[in-house]
């Protein structure tokens, strides 16, 4: 690539002194030159060779000096790398003018050596710029088109080349299961193009929930997602994000499945599963194809918890072990269970928001499940009291009725 460069200089004999000094690497199409003889004539030549890398200025000339030249191009977008020159006995201005943003300094009389290796060091330094712009620019549209797809984190680190975070490895993670209840009858009724603007709605809303408390989404399997927290970047607080983020989801689908009712299509509501510990995560792809993902039995977990929302009667289903670890969680017990392929059983949870867990409704849900797990008598009585109580106000009789089903849970043994 030919380096062009501005030489501004109101000495008569400089341009044919330094076309003849540079004549072999012009012949080599190394360099090319353009002059000017003041500042005011040098901004109206890059006005019209845009293509100027850089400017080897005088500082002492006529209409405009060299320092108000300087000033100009430091202010321009398109930065000039400058080279100012100067009598020896002006060490202050040249020293004004490095701090102005000049990248070198040459003094008079011109050492022509001394000029070619202060052009050359200059070139290099343009070129190692724009490499990094160039770089800098490659990078942002990659992470602009990766966030289409990956969550931010994940996106940031594949558009940086960090491939060391996508290697297969153990990792403590918190882990989201989602399913749609009917959704396999949904499909066989549904018209194509209703199906497809309810999917694409649907999973575009919940990703975006999870990129909110910057989750991962690590599957989307039809209707479900699969959601990592704490990978592949470090998150200390990876287990109360996942709370809030499931709860969050719950919160968006239920509102979205009210906007579709409205519309006539009946859409079942989205069960949730989170749990909490150790899995290989990593890019499972191969060579050829990118699936970054989690396996192990935290995620089967997960995924059982998920399923056990249909019969405990709930929407979300966390284990102890998420739930332990959340700041402030606020949430009711729902049994003991012994999922499959588990011979220990798992003490699951339902978070509730602020308002629902300081019911009072709640505390006396919390004292009657008390007496279920001591195996008192008086357990089962006092659900059903709670029930009976709230018998005139049908939601919340049927949110009892709710509780009563997830209490009968503990000790479930769940397929």
């Amino acid at each position: 690539m030919t380096a062009t460069i501005l030489v501004v200089d109101d000495e008569p004999d400089l341009e044919a002194l330094v076309l003849q000094k540079f004549r072999r690497q012009i012949r080599d199409g190394l360099v090319s030159f353009v002059f000017a003889h003041d500042g005011i004539e040098a901004l109206q030549s890059i006005a019209q060779h845009p293509q100027v890398d850089l400017v080897v200025s005088d500082i002492n000339m006529p209409r405009m000096d060299g320092l108000s030249l300087l000033a100009k191009l430091q202010e321009a977008e398109d930065k000039k790398s400058t080279i100012i020159v100067s009598a020896y006995g002006d060490m202050s201005n040249i020293r004004t003018a490095m701090n102005r943003g000049a990248f070198d300094f040459l003094t008079k009389p011109i050492d022509f050596v001394d000029l070619e290796t202060t052009i050359q060091k200059t070139i290099r330094h343009i070129e190692m710029l724009r490499e990094a712009r160039r770089r800098q620019m490659e990078a942002e549209r990659a992470h602009a088109s990766l966030s289409r797809y990956f969550s931010p984190e994940l996106a940031k680190r594949l558009a940086g080349g960090d491939g060391n975070d996508m290697q297969v490895h153990w990792r403590d993670v918190a882990v989201i299961f989602t399913d749609i209840t009917g959704f396999t009858s949904l499909v066989e009724t549904a018209a194509p193009d209703v199906l497809a603007e309810l999917l694409n709605e649907y999973v575009g809303g919940l990703t975006d929930v999870v990129f909110a408390h910057e989750g991962t989404v690590a599957k989307v399997i039809g209707d479900a997602i699969q959601v990592l927290f704490n990978a592949p970047g470090e998150q200390a607080d990876y287990a109360t994000r996942a709370i809030a983020c499931a709860q969050a989801l719950d919160e968006w689908a239920e509102a979205f499945r009210a906007r579709w009712r409205e519309k006539g299509v009946g859409f079942g509501a989205t069960r949730i599963g989170v749990h909490a510990g150790p899995a290989l995560v990593g890019n499972f792809g191969g060579s050829r194809f990118f699936d970054y993902t989690a396996y192990g039995d935290t995620i089967n977990t997960a995924a059982r918890l998920e399923a056990a929302n249909k019969t405990l009667g709930t929407r979300i289903c966390v284990s102890a072990a998420v739930a332990d670890a959340t700041v402030n969680f606020k949430g009711r017990p729902v049994g003991d269970l012994v999922l499959r392929g588990r011979s220990e059983p798992l003490r699951a949870y339902e978070p509730l928001d602020v308002a629902e867990f300081e019911a009072s409704a709640t505390a006396q849900y919390v004292e009657a499940f008390a007496k279920l797990e001591a195996e008192d008598a008086s357990a089962m009585p006092a659900f059903a009291a709670l029930v009976g109580m709230h018998a005139d106000d049908p939601l919340a009789g049927f949110h009892l009725k709710r509780l009563l089903n997830g209490a009968k849970g503990a000790r479930m043994q769940l397929g």
